[in-house]
């Protein structure tokens, strides 16, 4: 009789981009976000479980707003207490430059987090769509 496995961790598998069903796959085609015109090369389907990828739906565009303001956010915590804020100096305008910018190149990795947010959230763990049958 076989041991059951350890159940896989749900947050490092997300960030390592994962299968959410079983965990163990890589969602996308290439592990790097370069070359970025191939960035969001999904896998059809996964290789150990045969969970479903790609859906009609599955662009996480709104996932990825929502971590986009995050993000902008999160720069105004850090920059306000280092260089301030004010409305008399061309403060706002530097924090603004310096967000858009810190965006831009957190894009790439923050356009395939949404998509993997999208599927832990659509797709529960151990839903295989594929059925295995044994002899």
């Amino acid at each position: 009789m076989e041991t059951p496995s350890k159940r896989p961790s749900m947050l490092p598998a997300m960030m390592t981009m994962k299968c959410p069903s079983c965990r163990k796959s890589t969602v996308f085609v290439n592990k790097s976000v370069f070359p970025l015109g191939k960035c969001l090369a999904m896998k059809d389907e996964c290789e150990v479980c045969g969970q479903k990828m790609k859906s009609e739906s599955n662009n996480g565009g709104g996932i990825n707003y929502a971590l986009t303001m995050i993000l902008f956010f999160l720069n105004l915590c850090w920059y306000w207490p280092v260089f301030g804020l004010s409305y008399k100096d061309n403060s706002v305008l530097y924090y603004l430059v310096t967000s858009t910018i810190i965006v831009l190149i957190a894009q790439p990795y923050l356009m395939r987090l949404s998509r993997m947010i999208y599927l832990y959230l659509y797709v529960g763990f151990g839903n295989s769509r594929r059925v295995i049958i044994e002899d």
